[in-house]
């Protein structure tokens, strides 16, 4: 293994709740790797419990990057990430280690395989200016006004997305130029590796019943102190931590204006809607080459009886395309 390491990087991607950080910590075990989080709000220090992030005890086993290491108030960003990101591989590279990049944020990994647009920071007041018109018109009106000066990158956004329409507008407002030709430009290169990817897409009704057990037990583990401490930092609700799936119904009822219930019966459902779009984008963005990759249509926890075959089949997978990438240098 580590005579091919430095070269490659290996990819565990799927929706919320499919077991990746599970599969994660088994390959790293038994692979020599290091795990770096690719998940956007499993970088928020504050929501340990809520974004089911790895254990102290966990971390402890093996090296974990980029988990729980930005304040709630300081949003995170795909160029941040990537960064930060390149330089945990770097680090793992250096140690003999395989970097094993495990998430659920598609535009994370893209920024790897793919590389990113060299967008100029916009400023704080076109950041600013953005979440205002955010939380005063919402997402939808926001769009529409997006439309009328940046048809292109409007064209390319569900209007129900508020963070990715207020990155636009501040965008537009603080460079001057679209997002869309932000993006057309030619910007930071990919990772300077060879990438093996296991994609996790388990049924639907799995994982369903996945995330209303996992929201059950983080309500039993915490999850409600941990948004009253974020509320009592009195943040924007608009900044990304604020809006984690969860955070905006354990807040309600904390403010009293929803019950215990009923919040969890509309962030177990919003959770599960998100599956849905993000197994979709995974399902159209290939994260390595076909003879590098593997989909695994069932939850890790479900592949018990299999487990054993399971976990040697993945590890053998791995090392042969290890090997394999190696040889393409």
């Amino acid at each position: 293994m580590q005579s091919r390491v430095e070269h490659t990087a290996l990819i565990v991607a799927g929706p919320t709740c499919s077991g990746k950080s599970a599969l994660a910590t088994r390959l790293a075990s038994c692979l020599n790797g290091t795990i770096v989080n690719a998940d956007s709000m499993q970088v928020y220090r504050e929501l340990r419990v809520l974004t089911a992030r790895p254990t102290e005890a966990e971390e402890a086993m093996l090296p974990h990057r980029l988990y729980g290491v930005r304040p709630a108030a300081e949003p995170g960003s795909v160029a941040w990430w990537r960064e930060n990101a390149l330089a945990a591989m770097d680090e793992a590279w250096e140690a003999g280690r395989l970097p094993i990049l495990c998430g659920g944020t598609g535009m994370y990994f893209r920024a790897l395989t793919d590389g990113l647009a060299a967008i100029p920071d916009p400023g704080i007041a076109a950041r600013e200016e953005a979440r205002a018109l955010l939380a005063e018109l919402g997402a939808a009106a926001l769009h529409g006004r997006l439309a009328a000066v940046d048809p292109d990158t409007a064209a390319t956004l569900r209007p129900s997305d508020g963070q990715r329409v207020a990155r636009a507008w501040e965008v537009w407002k603080g460079t001057g130029r679209s997002l869309a030709a932000w993006q057309r430009e030619p910007g930071l290169p990919p990772a300077p590796c060879r990438f093996i990817a296991i994609r996790l897409a388990p049924p639907r009704d799995a994982l369903r019943a996945a995330i209303a057990l996992r929201f059950d037990f983080m309500l039993a583990t915490g999850a409600l102190d941990e948004v009253r401490a974020l509320l009592a930092q009195d943040l924007d609700p608009a900044l990304p931590a604020m809006r984690a799936h969860g955070v905006p119904e354990l807040a309600a009822v904390l403010r009293g204006t929803m019950t215990l219930d009923a919040a969890r019966e509309r962030a177990v459902l919003l959770q599960g809607q998100y599956t849905r779009r993000q197994a979709t984008w995974f399902a159209h963005h290939a994260l390595a080459p076909p003879d590098r990759s593997i989909t695994l249509d069932r939850r890790i926890a479900d592949m018990t009886q299999q487990m054993e075959s399971s976990e040697a089949d993945l590890i053998s997978f791995v090392r042969v395309a290890v090997d394999a990438a190696g040889t393409d240098e």
